[in-house]
This record gives C-alpha cells, sequence and structure tokens, in this order.
C-alpha cells in the first residue's frame, strides 16, 4: 500500500541516509524527500535512489529553481517539492518527467500552482491555515485534486486534517530531527501510518 505521507528529512547526511530510508520503508511509508537545505543533499538523494528507486517514490524538497530541478533530476529521483508556487519551476519538473508537489498557501497560489502543471497541492504551512482554512478551500479546488497539509501535521491531529479534505500530509520535526536515530525515527513512523490508516479507513 502506498500512502499518502510524505517525509521530509530535513537536515539528513549521507551517512545516515540509506538507514533512516530503510526504517521508513519498513514502516510502511514510501515517499520521502531531503529538502535541499540539508548538508550534502544530492549526495543523499543520489545515494537512496540507487539503494531503494524501486521501493519508494524519492525526491527534493525546498526545490527553488530550475536549475535545482535539473540537479535532482540528474541523480534519478522522482519528486520535486517546494515552500512555493513558481510556475516556472513546476514546468521544468513537468518537463523532465517528475512529480510535481508546490506549496501554495492561498485559493490564488493553488490555482496558479494547478495551471502550470502540479500533480498536486503542498498546503504550506499548515499550522497557520488549519483544517478550517483547508475546508474552505477544498470547496473551490478541482475534485480529485491531491492536497498535502505540510507543517504542523502529524499522527495526532492527522485525521481532522482528512476531515477537512486532505488527501496526505508531509512530516518532518515530528518523524525526523537531525541526530535522530533509526529506530527511533521507525517508531515515529509506525505510529504515523497507524494514525494515517485509522484516518482512511
Amino acid at each position: 500500500m502506498s500512502r499518502n505521507i510524505v517525509a521530509i528529512l530535513r537536515g539528513i547526511t549521507p551517512p545516515e541516509a540509506l538507514e533512516i530510508t530503510d526504517a521508513l520503508i519498513e514502516a510502511g511509508i514510501t515517499r520521502i524527500e531531503v529538502p535541499l537545505n540539508s548538508p550534502d543533499a544530492l549526495t543523499s538523494i543520489a545515494q537512496m535512489v540507487d539503494h531503494a528507486g524501486d521501493r519508494a517514490l524519492l525526491g527534493a524538497g525546498t526545490v527553488l529553481t530550475t536549475r535545482d530541478v535539473a540537479d535532482v533530476a540528474d541523480t534519478g529521483a522522482k519528486l520535486i517539492v517546494s515552500p512555493d508556487t513558481n510556475p516556472e519551476v513546476i514546468k521544468a519538473t513537468k518537463a523532465a518527467g517528475l512529480t510535481s508537489l508546490p506549496g501554495c498557501f492561498t485559493p490564488s497560489e493553488a490555482f496558479a500552482a494547478l495551471r502550470a502543471g502540479a500533480d498536486g497541492l503542498k498546503l504550506f504551512p499548515g499550522d497557520l491555515i488549519g483544517p478550517k482554512g483547508l475546508r474552505a478551500m477544498a470547496v473551490v479546488i478541482p475534485k480529485g485534486t491531491e492536497i498535502w497539509a505540510v507543517g504542523g501535521a502529524g499522527a495526532d491531529n492527522l485525521s481532522e486534517w482528512v476531515a477537512a479534505g486532505a488527501s496526505g500530509v508531509g512530516v518532518g520535526g515530528a518523524l525526523y530531527r537531525p541526530g535522530d536515530d533509526a529506530a527511533t525515527i521507525g517508531a515515529r513512523a509506525r505510529a504515523l501510518v497507524e494514525a494515517y490508516d485509522k484516518a482512511f479507513g
């Protein structure tokens, strides 16, 4: 089962990337991003793709430019996640054959992202708009659009986001913090998967 959960590994380093990737996949999380402002992020991503590209959708977060898109594509990764709505980044992502999840916060940004070809929307920062704000936005966003709540979403409130219309979540600090070992991350990942399965029935 491929769950709509993106693990955000901000701050991860190449020496720990593979063990943590395995822990996440074993727990049931098969979508993983390394933000480009992490130490030597492209090396981590390339290693993860070589190690687990057949078992998970791997990619980069905090992708801000078309050059970033090209660099990530060169690693073999397939997922591009951004904190903002940049039509040029979205178009470059799709031209490279990758999955595009740009960040948006308003209906205007959401529609701009969809017009540019985004595969889904990253509602960010989710804790500022909350499930109530998502519920209002979901009324006007085209049916079937994947909306991922990122920033403030986790195992303890996932059901609230799903009830408001979220089709997935991106989880960073509640799942991984620099220095955490694979066993700790695996335990958090299992709790998140359990909450996801319960929320989606």
